[in-house]
């Protein structure tokens, strides 16, 4: 786009595609007030629109991959946009990407806030933008935050980024850099205006929350910080993102038990029941040690939804290997299990590794275990039927038919004659259909 300043729009539209996790749904609603501040008008995704906004993901391979097709579908969609590349992806191939695609404009992970400077400035002339820094060993945590959340009624809030772990599979602590933590007032003031705003659930999350504190060299940050905003009015659920076992303690559990406000929820990162799978992992815990943190919730939260994720196919897993994680998760009879087929990423440990495992192999394990994981799911969500329990309400799927959450993450579905859409309602739970509790 080469436009003099004098033919600039008085009002130009942006479109964001948003890829990957909850933090980059929290920098794209955090990206998007900081373009309405500043005159911007932001349409809902897939619209045609002078400028699209990518936010990228580098987790696999196929999320890279997905990133590089829509920066070229948004060309194709207008070809006088501006095109922005935001993110992990960018962070990680920036140069490549700049290259081998018709983006405008790239932004690693840092300098998010500086959105609407560079568009603006693009906007003028023809010059590239780039801004993507590499990081040094203490970096500062950059402040974005939202007041409202686009058509949600749950508010994800970022507490944290960055990771210090090394698992040997990813490429996260290479993008996102070292664990750098948010100030706790800061967060308590975002907290505070999202429930004025009418937001009755807040979601913790961050790159590793349970690494939350650890650069400020606070003892238990975490549960302090959930104790203060237990005490924040109007907000009526707070829920944590995922969640490393060795957060798990007795003291932590109980204390968030006594909260009113806590969702009996906790999303434990598995990723292997194997002991020596694992150690290859650089997982820092055992498979007994997630066993005894999963027996220490339900002792305090009996009835506590306990999800997580589990990799196949890694590298060198065998078939005894791969069955100690079936056994595993039999044992911990887990209400939602996300399952991945390992994907190599170049510049990893595991990338490096001998006997990586055929994709065949991958796919079948990987349909064995959904398959398991979804009995699992079923058998939990079966407990609650003839029980009354509460839900949040979030949208309405159809003409009289809405859709909501329980405090353990089970999805619901409720007739009502009513817009019941952002309350918290007391539902009979009457049958479990394809995947939801039916309720009334």
């Amino acid at each position: 786009m080469n436009k003099q300043a004098s033919n600039i729009k008085e009002k130009y539209t942006v479109s964001f595609t948003t890829l990957g996790c909850k933090v980059n749904q929290f920098e794209s609603e955090a990206m998007t007030e900081l373009l309405e501040q500043e005159g911007f008008v932001v349409v809902p995704h897939g619209e045609i629109s002078d400028i699209y906004i990518i936010n990228t993901c580098a987790v696999t391979k196929e999320s890279e991959r997905k990133s590089r097709q829509f920066i070229n579908k948004a060309k194709r969609m207008n070809p006088e946009a501006v095109v922005v590349a935001v993110g992990c992806s960018v962070q990680l191939n920036g140069e490549n990407l700049s290259k081998e695609t018709d983006v405008d404009i790239i932004i690693g992970t840092k300098h998010k806030s500086n959105i609407g400077k560079l568009i603006k400035e693009r906007l003028k002339d023809i010059k590239f933008e780039s801004q993507v820094e590499e990081f040094c060993g203490r970096e500062d945590f950059e402040e974005l935050k939202i007041s409202t959340v686009h058509d949600k009624t749950r508010a994800n809030i970022k507490i944290q980024d960055g990771c210090s772990q090394f698992c040997s599979y990813c490429i996260i602590p290479y993008v996102r850099g070292p664990i750098r933590s948010r100030s706790h007032d800061y967060i308590l003031d975002e907290i505070s205006k999202v429930a004025s705003n009418g937001y009755k659930e807040i979601v913790l999350n961050g790159i590793h929350i349970s690494s939350y504190g650890k650069d400020f060299h606070q003892q238990d940050a975490l549960i302090k910080l959930i104790e203060d905003i237990n005490e924040i009015k109007g907000i009526e659920r707070i829920r944590l993102g995922s969640l490393e076992p060795k957060l798990i303690t007795e003291d932590f559990v109980k204390r968030y038990s006594s909260l009113d406000k806590t969702c009996d929820h906790f999303h434990l990162s598995l990723q292997s029941g194997s002991e020596s799978v694992l150690k290859r992992m650089n997982r820092k815990y055992t498979a007994d040690e997630y066993k005894n943190n999963v027996d220490l919730i339900r002792k305090y939260l009996p009835d506590a939804g306990i999800t997580t994720d589990i990799i196949v196919g890694f590298p060198g897993e065998t078939d005894d290997e791969f069955n100690e994680t079936i056994e595993f998760v039999k044992a911990i009879k887990f209400s939602r299990i996300h399952v991945f087929k390992y994907s190599v990423r170049e510049g990893t440990k595991a990338a490096e590794m001998k006997n990586q495992v055929d994709e065949a192999i991958k796919s079948q394990r990987s349909r064995t275990l959904i398959d398991l994981a979804d009995s699992f799911s079923r058998d939990f969500m079966k407990k609650f039927e003839g029980k009354t329990i509460p839900v949040l309400v979030e949208t309405e799927k159809k003409e009289n038919i809405f859709e909501g959450y329980t405090t353990n993450y089970l999805k619901v579905l409720l007739k009502s004659d009513i817009n019941i859409k952002n309350k918290i309602v007391n539902a009979r739970i009457k049958c479990v259909k394809n995947d939801y509790l039916w309720g009334e």
